[in-house]
């Protein structure tokens, strides 16, 4: 089984962010970067499947030179190859020019599956895995939790509103955009950082994969969040206002 694994290097979540002096990003020179989370649950699947069916997880990322940080530890963490889209300026593209250049990429290996990430730490806009579907022309499934997979079909499990699931059956070749929280992620061990410096990286250019094109979208400018305080009072006796507040917590605030 061949199995494609888009991911994204981000700023780590942690980081001081800056509006930059364009204001329409944030100042890059002065924060760390990292593996996008959802992107990571991504690799994680793709690398328990190759466990138990054998095959090949190739990871490919646009991006600048730093990319190639993330990439390795990718390959540290047990992906064979690599495919490294060098673009300078991937931030003047939107979701749709992103992913084209991911598609074309992808084309020529003709794989058996494409997972992603549910979406990126930074942008959250949700849409790589989708848009990267349909210019593949294959089906998709989105929120996933859990592949499994046999010799011409997988079997998911989805992630619906309410603590709901799905399970449903697709053919392969397929793109899946995963959930975080699936699986328990793997660290990268010393054996794994060694063999990382010798398996193949392959450079390609944003102008070798697909003609320029003005985007769809257009960022006009960001802004930082605002702060600020509210108070809710929770009717009802001290019992179903306990209940209501256990329910906010977990599917409003998400911290049970």
């Amino acid at each position: 089984m061949k199995i494609i694994v888009a991911i994204k290097q981000v700023p780590e979540r942690d980081a001081q962010v800056r509006i930059g002096a364009s204001g329409k990003w944030i100042e890059e020179s002065d924060i760390q970067y990292a593996l996008n989370e959802s992107d990571a649950y991504a690799l994680e699947e793709a690398l328990q499947l190759k466990e138990k069916h054998g095959g090949e997880v190739i990871v490919v990322s646009a991006g600048p030179e730093r990319v190639g940080q993330t990439i390795r530890e990718a390959l540290a963490k047990g992906a064979d190859r690599a495919i490294h889209i060098d673009s300078a300026d991937l931030g003047s593209l939107d979701a749709l020019g992103v992913t084209r250049l991911l598609a074309a990429a992808i084309m020529p290996e003709s794989p058996d599956l494409v997972l992603t990430g549910l979406q990126s730490d930074d942008l959250g806009l949700g849409q790589t895995g989708v848009i990267l579907a349909e210019l593949l022309g294959l089906p998709h499934a989105s929120l996933i939790l859990h592949v499994d997979a046999s010799d011409a079909s997988l079997k998911v499990k989805r992630e619906l509103e309410e603590g709901w699931f799905q399970w449903i059956e697709l053919p392969t070749p397929a793109v899946l955009t995963i959930q975080s929280g699936g699986n328990k992620l793997r660290y990268a061990t010393l054996m794994g950082i060694k063999r990382a410096k010798t398996k193949e990286v392959r450079h390609v250019t944003a102008a070798e994969l697909v003609a320029a094109s003005a985007p769809v979208v257009v960022l006009e400018g960001i802004a930082l969040p605002t702060k600020q305080r509210s108070t809710q009072i929770l009717p009802g006796s001290p019992k179903e206002a306990a209940a209501a507040l256990v329910e906010k917590l977990k599917f409003e605030v998400r911290v049970l």
